[in-house]
């Protein structure tokens, strides 16, 4: 208790002084003394919390291919401890009992989410691969079916070549990288094919172009040049015929540039 007498006995400046120490010492008692008693009446939690039981158990039924069973103790944790240690960690988990039940549409869009969400996440690399996955598992097996889904799966292969080149299945995604980009050469080839059948010269030429600019095959590229060049002599123009001529004659490979050659002299005589 403050001494009110000895107080009056003090300079003004001093005694101001003297009651504002005093406050701050009863403020820090007051929090000392009201943290020591938190301190003692609660108790620490012993053994596992229940969103661990949850997460351990979804784990243990997603590995014997109880997945409907898993995805409900995962909803539990979302519900019950959003702000939980394993609420991260179930996101991952829900992602791949969809991969692990070839519902890649679904798992490639929960992992993307799990990938913005967490950017900085340890197992990003496993995520990463996991989007690329997913796409790629969509891929159709005929080429002239729609490729949509080759060119995402590209695009996350890429991206996790970039960021982690070390990773332990890099190599596998060099390789899926390289069927992908062969079934869309052979799906740009079956379209520039389909134009050039039905005589429609202008829209071959610019899908046989396009090959030569996108795709790195060298026979790929070379069959398009003569092509291009082909459908402008069908077309009767001897300005193009010139013009691609020029623009080809040093991007052919050696082995077909008398090819070249001799579609040009053919093309000049229309």
């Amino acid at each position: 208790m403050i001494n009110f007498k000895i107080l009056n006995r003090l300079s003004p400046r001093r005694r101001l002084w003297a009651i504002t120490f005093l406050i701050v010492m009863h403020v820090i008692f007051a929090l000392f003394t009201a943290s020591a008693f938190l301190g003692c009446s609660s108790t620490e939690e012993s053994g596992p919390t229940e969103a661990e039981v949850l997460f351990k158990d979804a784990n243990d039924l997603m590995k014997d291919g109880h997945y409907i069973q898993a995805t409900e103790k995962l909803n539990l944790i979302r519900s019950k401890h959003p702000y939980s240690y394993y609420a991260t960690h179930a996101e991952l988990l829900q992602a791949d009992i969809l991969f692990k039940q070839e519902n890649y549409v679904e798992s490639s869009a929960a992992y993307i989410l799990f990938k913005d969400f967490h950017p900085k996440h340890p197992k990003s690399d496993y995520v990463l691969w996991r989007i690329a996955e997913s796409f790629y598992h969509q891929v159709p097996n005929s080429h002239d079916r729609d490729l949509s889904f080759a060119n995402e799966a590209i695009k996350y292969y890429n991206e996790l070549l970039q960021k982690f080149p070390n990773y332990r299945n890099a190599k596998a995604a060099v390789e899926k990288i390289a069927k992908c980009k062969e079934m869309l050469e052979k799906k740009e080839q079956y379209i520039a094919d389909f134009y050039f059948k039905t005589e429609e010269y202008a829209a071959a030429i610019y899908r046989f172009k396009s090959i030569v600019e996108n795709f790195s095959t060298v026979e790929l590229k070379d069959y398009s040049i003569l092509k291009i060049l082909e459908s402008a002599k069908l077309l009767k123009n001897k300005a193009d015929c010139t013009k691609y001529f020029d623009m080809y004659k040093g991007v052919i490979s050696s082995d077909r540039k008398e090819d070249l050659v001799s579609s040009f002299e053919n093309c000049k005589k229309i």
